[in-house]
Formats: C-alpha cells, sequence, structure tokens
C-alpha cells in the first residue's frame, strides 16, 4: 500500500509525486513505456510570459527561480539558460502586440520595445516593413529548459525518498473501498492508497469515469512542429525564440536546425498524437510568409497534445464529491515552466498547509486553481 497513487507520468504527476514523496510513499503509473512520452515529452520547452492568462504568468513567475537557482543535487547540469523571446506585429496587429507587451510587463520589467532594424539584427530571416515585421518587443528573461533534465530530475527524487515509478501500466479500473483507492492494471497488478491524484493529461476524464467520479471537463487540442535546415553556413544559435502577435507562427533554433508551428490547437480525442499533412503544410506556409526562408527539405515532423480544462488554467484539488480524489489538469503548452509552482500546490493541498507563500502576490489564488469553478457554474464549459 502507498500513501499516494499518481496516475500520469508527465511533468505534472511526476513533479507533483516528488513534492508528495516527502510526506509518505508515493506510487507513479504511468501507461506508456516512458515518463513524459505524450505532451512533456514533445514540448519546446520553454519558460516565459508570452502564453496563458496573468494566473498563468504568476505560476510561471514564481517557478523561474527554481530554474535559474536549481536546488543544490536536484540535477547535475543546468536545467535552463537565458534565450530571449521576440514578438513581432504587422500593421494589422499591432493591437494583439500591445495587450501582450500589458500583461507581460506586469511580471518583468526588463521587456522593450525593438524597431524593426533591431528585429533584423536579432533574427535576420524575419520579413520587415510594409506588410511585414513594423515593430515588436523583446523578453530577455526567457528561458529555455532542459525538459528531459527536470522529468528525470523529479523522477530521481521520487525514487530516492522510496517511492515507485512504474511505466507501461494501463489502467482497467479504479474503484474506493473504504478508505481506501485501489486501482488495478490490465495485467492485474494492483495498488491502493487513501489518496489518488489524476494527473493523466488529457485522458483525465477517463480516469475519473474509471473511478466513478463526474468528468472535469477535458479539451485536448492537437499542435504540429515541423523542423527545418537553415540555409547553408547560416548559424541560429543566437537566434531568439520568434513569435508572430497574430499567434499564428513561431520558430526557435534547436541543435543546428530551427523548429517551427503554425501555433495551432486543433480539437483532437485522447491518443498518440500524429501530425496532419494540412497543418504540416500550413507551418511550412507560415515560415515562408513571415521570413525570407524557403522549405525545400522538412527534416522532422510531429504532433501532440495540449490539454485545457473550460478556462484554460491549471487546476489542482481534491473533488468535492469523491473523498482522496485528487484532480491536477489542464496544463495546456505551460506544464513545464509552471511545474515547481504546480508541484507546491498539490502539496500543500493534500497535506492541509497554507497557501505556497509568494503565489498571492503574484495573483495566484486558490481559487483560481480549485476543482470546485468548473463544477459550480464559474467556468464556461468549452475551451476557446
Amino acid at each position: 500500500m502507498s500513501d499516494f497513487i499518481v496516475i500520469g507520468g508527465g511533468i505534472a504527476g511526476v513533479s507533483a509525486a516528488a513534492r508528495l514523496a516527502r510526506h509518505g510513499r508515493v506510487t507513479v503509473i504511468e501507461a506508456e513505456a516512458a515518463l513524459g512520452y505524450h505532451s512533456s515529452g514533445r514540448s519546446v520547452s520553454y519558460s516565459h510570459f508570452g502564453i496563458g492568462d496573468s494566473t498563468v504568468r504568476g505560476l510561471t513567475a514564481w517557478s523561474q527561480p527554481f530554474f535559474r537557482e536549481q536546488p543544490e543535487d536536484f540535477c547535475e547540469t543546468p536545467l535552463a539558460r537565458i534565450a530571449p523571446s521576440l514578438y513581432f506585429a504587422t500593421e494589422d496587429t499591432i493591437p494583439a502586440l500591445e495587450t501582450l507587451n500589458a500583461q507581460m510587463t506586469l511580471f518583468t520589467d526588463e521587456i522593450r520595445r525593438i524597431s524593426p532594424a533591431e528585429i533584423e539584427a536579432l533574427c535576420p530571416v524575419i520579413r520587415t516593413g510594409e506588410g511585414a515585421a513594423v515593430t515588436g518587443i523583446l523578453d530577455p528573461t526567457a528561458l529555455k529548459l532542459d525538459g528531459d533534465a527536470l522529468l528525470q530530475s523529479y523522477a530521481r527524487a521520487v525514487r530516492a525518498a522510496g517511492g515507485a515509478i512504474l511505466t507501461g501500466r494501463r489502467i482497467a479500473g479504479i474503484e474506493r473501498r473504504g478508505e481506501l483507492w485501489h486501482v488495478r492494471s490490465h495485467s492485474g497488478e494492483d495498488w491502493s492508497a487513501p489518496v489518488l491524484v489524476n494527473a493523466a493529461g488529457a485522458w483525465a476524464d477517463e480516469i475519473a469515469v474509471l473511478a466513478g467520479v463526474r468528468p472535469i471537463g477535458m479539451f485536448p487540442k492537437r499542435r504540429t512542429i515541423i523542423v527545418v535546415d537553415p540555409p547553408a553556413e547560416t548559424e541560429v544559435a543566437g537566434w531568439p525564440f520568434v513569435h508572430a502577435a497574430a499567434s499564428d507562427f513561431y520558430m526557435l533554433p534547436e541543435a543546428g536546425q530551427l523548429l517551427v508551428s503554425p501555433v495551432d490547437e486543433v480539437d483532437d480525442n485522447p491518443c498518440d498524437a500524429q501530425p496532419e499533412e494540412y497543418d504540416v503544410a500550413l507551418a511550412a506556409h507560415q515560415l515562408e510568409q513571415y521570413t525570407t526562408l524557403s522549405v525545400s527539405r522538412i527534416a522532422h515532423r510531429w504532433a501532440g497534445l495540449r490539454s485545457f480544462v473550460a478556462d484554460r488554467v491549471p487546476t489542482a484539488g481534491f473533488d468535492g464529491e469523491a473523498p482522496g480524489f485528487f484532480w491536477l489538469v489542464g496544463q495546456g503548452g505551460y506544464g513545464l515552466q509552471t511545474a515547481p509552482a504546480m508541484a507546491a500546490i498539490v502539496e500543500n493541498l493534500v497535506t492541509g498547509a497554507s497557501w505556497p507563500d509568494g503565489l498571492e502576490a503574484l495573483g495566484v489564488l486558490p481559487r483560481q486553481i480549485l476543482p470546485d469553478r468548473l463544477f459550480n457554474g464559474s467556468a464556461h464549459r468549452t475551451a476557446t
């Protein structure tokens, strides 16, 4: 028997398990053969203030010191490096850039406006001038995260505390008997604990149904990324993470190549997401529209699921109608960059401690994170 069972071996589940392991025995159960197989392992792994709402930005701000000043003995290699983010606008999208600038500057005073000439200096391939980029903002505080190092370091912390991480175990049944949740795999293995943390990402509603718990309302969205080679002899390592203010394009350097996305969010079912030809073509088209690059070959392509709840805010807390059933869902595309904050929230909610220090000052309040808001009508039942 364990004190805590965590279903889901993505960054949300494993980071929470590492914090809970300070208080008892944790068993993490992952359906796939490896941790982070779906969303966490397919993320571009950035920490920046350009996505999400004010709650997400607050969680990001709280988490950044963890990455910059990582705990002693947590990871042998750096978890993050400074990697600026650049957001550009055409004449038509200047209002969107102004809104983004106002939202981001609430959390960092280092954002600055940049001219077309500065945009070209930072990333020479971005089209500027009439019909192209006419202004931009630069966030020099953004971080490129080592997502795998983060995930594996949390996993080591779980094991070091005596916990277990079990992969390749698909759940066949869940039931509450007495004071314990009992979880059974298709192979007949059985685990029990008084607290069950549902961190199953896109599959979270399916896990809830297996447990006889009302679904919270998960909205999986597919996102596509292609990898292209830059022109010969072009050094891209120093280029920033580039975003269009229209939210229809991003590009970033990675290991001498360029990762490109049309920033798509296509409704999908919980699955091993695969790229669709239309979305791949759209990514290539947007690259050619916004930059001077042409796509002659796509070196690689993939897709991943970004799963949201109705109001698109990460959610953690006990279900009001199912004792010991804890929701940890809705990380969307910001699971890695908010993992330290969300893991601290989980630890404190499960153990009955007070709200983590510093979160309220950043505008992150319990009512914004607890699942009650999604069941009592305060959040609409559709994710936009």
